[in-house]
C-alpha cells in the first residue's frame, strides 16, 4: 500500500476535527526570511482549503534591524524589548509595511503555483489591533513601543466568516492616531485569547522546546512552564514558551511550538498523533482512565490484531460491551492506545489481570507499567489480596514486575474450572 494512503487515513480524523476551527499562527521575521518560508505558506493555504479559519501574525525583527543598519542607526533594547524612538519608528513602519505586502503577494502566488489553483483566497488586514504605549519603565522611556490594548474580535470574526485569511502585523494604533511597535508574540497571544481560538501555533528556529540534554519536550501543562523558563532565561524559546502558557491560561485549549526551518513541521504537528513539536495544553494529552461504553470500538481495534495472533483470548463486541467496566485504558488524543482488565474471581479474595495490550507504536513508553499500577490500585480498593495473570507470550515481563510462577491448583475454584488446557497459558500470581 502506498505510504500516502496510510498517512491520509491516519490524518482524516484530524482533518474533520480541525474543520471550522480557528487557528492563530505566529511566524517571526526570521521565519519569513528562511528558505522554508515558501513551504510554510503552501501549508497555510492547504489548511485554509481544509476549512481552518486562519489568523496569521508575522514578526519583523530582522527586517527592522536591516533598515536600522542601512540608515546607520543603532538598535536599543531594554528587558528584551526594542526602544522605538521616532527614527526607529520610521524603520519599523517601512519594514512592517514591506513585509505585509510581501506576505500577501506570496499567499496570492502560492494559489497559482499549488494544487489549489483556481480557488479564491482573500487576505485581509487593517486597523484590527488597538495599542497603548508601554511608557517609562525603570526610568527608560520606550517611546513608540507599545502593548496590545484591544483586538477587534468582531471585525476579525466577520472576516473569518467570509473565508478570508486575516493577516495581523506587529503594529497597533491608538484612538488618537499614534502608531506603536508591538511584539508579534503579544499580538498572537492576545488575538488567540480574544478570539477564543482552538489553537495558537508558534514558529521558532528549533523543533520545539528542548530540555537540558537537547531532547525535545513533547508535552507540557501550563503549570510546568515556569521551571523551564527559569532554565531558559532570556532565550527566544523562553518567549515562545511563555506565550504558549499565557494563551492556555487565557482559555486557548492547545498551544504548539514548531520549527519554521523544518519542511512540513506544521502539518506533522497538526495531522499526526505524536506531532513533531512541543504541545502546551490545559488538559492532559494522554491519560489513564476507566473505560466507558464509547470505548468499545477503540478497544476492538486495539486488541483484534493480538487476538488474530493468538496472544489474547477472543472477545466479541457483545462481551466487551458487557464487561466494559472491568477495563482501564490509556487514551492519547482521542485514541485508545493501551488497555487492561481486572476480573474479580467469585468466592475468593483474588482477581485476574487480563487483556493487557499496548499499541505496537507505543510499547516503549511505560504504558504497560502505568496500566499495571492502575489495575493493582483498583484491586486493592476492591479488597483483593492476590492478583493472578495467565499469559502465553509475556511471562518474562510479569516476572520482572514481581509476579511469581503459579499453577492451576493455586487458582480459586471458580477460575480453575475455566482454565483452557489446550491454550496452556502460564500462570503467575502477585500478593497485593
Amino acid at each position: 500500500m502506498p505510504e500516502y494512503v496510510t498517512w491520509l487515513r491516519h490524518a482524516s480524523p484530524y482533518i474533520n476535527a480541525h474543520r471550522d476551527c480557528t487557528f492563530v499562527v505566529m511566524l517571526p521575521g526570521d521565519g519569513v526570511e528562511h528558505p522554508n518560508f515558501g513551504n510554510i505558506v503552501h501549508d497555510l493555504v492547504l489548511l485554509h482549503s481544509l476549512g481552518v479559519r486562519l489568523v496569521l501574525v508575522h514578526g519583523s525583527r530582522p527586517q527592522i534591524e536591516s533598515r536600522l543598519a542601512e540608515r546607520g542607526l543603532a538598535p536599543h533594547y531594554h528587558r528584551g524589548l526594542r526602544i522605538t524612538d521616532a527614527p526607529t519608528l520610521d524603520c519599523v513602519i517601512d519594514a512592517v509595511g514591506a513585509l505585509r505586502l510581501a506576505i500577501e503577494a506570496r499567499l496570492s502566488m502560492d494559489i497559482s503555483a499549488s494544487p489549489m489553483q483556481g480557488s479564491r483566497l482573500r487576505v485581509a488586514s487593517g486597523n484590527l489591533v488597538t495599542a497603548r504605549p508601554i511608557g517609562v519603565l525603570e526610568g527608560v522611556d520606550y517611546h513608540h513601543t507599545g502593548e496590545v490594548r484591544r483586538i477587534d474580535r468582531k471585525g476579525i470574526s466577520r472576516l473569518l466568516d467570509e473565508r478570508s485569511i486575516v493577516l495581523l502585523s506587529p503594529l497597533g494604533y491608538s484612538p488618537t492616531g499614534e502608531i506603536f511597535n508591538l511584539a508579534c508574540e503579544d499580538v498572537a497571544t492576545r488575538a488567540a485569547i480574544e478570539l477564543g481560538a482552538d489553537k495558537l501555533l508558534l514558529f521558532g528556529a528549533e523543533p520545539g522546546l528542548l530540555d537540558e540534554h537537547g531532547k525535545l519536550v513533547r508535552e507540557l501543562r501550563p503549570q510546568q512552564v515556569p521551571a523551564h523558563l527559569q532554565r531558559l532565561g532570556s532565550d527566544y524559546q523562553g518567549e515562545l514558551l511563555d506565550a504558549a502558557a499565557e494563551a492556555c491560561k487565557g482559555g486557548v485549549a492547545r498551544s504548539h511550538i514548531v520549527s519554521y526551518a523544518e519542511n512540513g513541521a506544521l502539518l506533522t504537528e497538526l495531522f499526526t498523533r505524536d506531532g513533531g513539536g512541543t504541545l502546551v495544553a490545559k488538559e492532559q494529552f494522554e491519560i489513564v482512565r476507566e473505560a466507558s461504553i464509547e470505548d468499545v470500538g477503540g478497544l476492538l481495534e486495539l486488541i483484534s490484531p493480538l487476538e488474530e495472533q493468538g496472544i489474547l483470548v477472543r472477545r466479541s463486541r457483545e462481551v466487551l460491551e458487557r464487561e466494559i467496566e472491568q477495563f482501564s485504558v490509556v487514551e492519547r488524543d482521542g485514541m485508545i492506545i493501551a488497555c487492561a482488565a481486572l476480573y474479580p474471581i467469585a468466592e475468593s479474595e483474588a482477581g485476574e489481570l487480563a487483556c493487557l495490550a499496548v499499541n505496537p507504536e507505543y510499547r516503549h513508553g511505560g504504558r504497560g507499567d502505568d496500566l499495571l499500577e492502575r489495575i493493582e490500585t483498583r484491586a486493592r480498593q476492591a479488597g483483593l489480596k492476590t492478583l493472578f495473570v495467565l499469559t502465553t507470550r509475556t511471562a518474562h515481563w510479569f516476572r520482572e514486575r514481581g509476579f511469581q510462577p503459579s499453577g492451576v491448583e493455586r487458582l480459586p475454584a471458580a477460575r480453575a474450572s475455566l482454565y483452557n488446557f489446550q491454550r496452556n497459558s502460564k500462570i503467575f500470581e502477585k500478593a497485593l
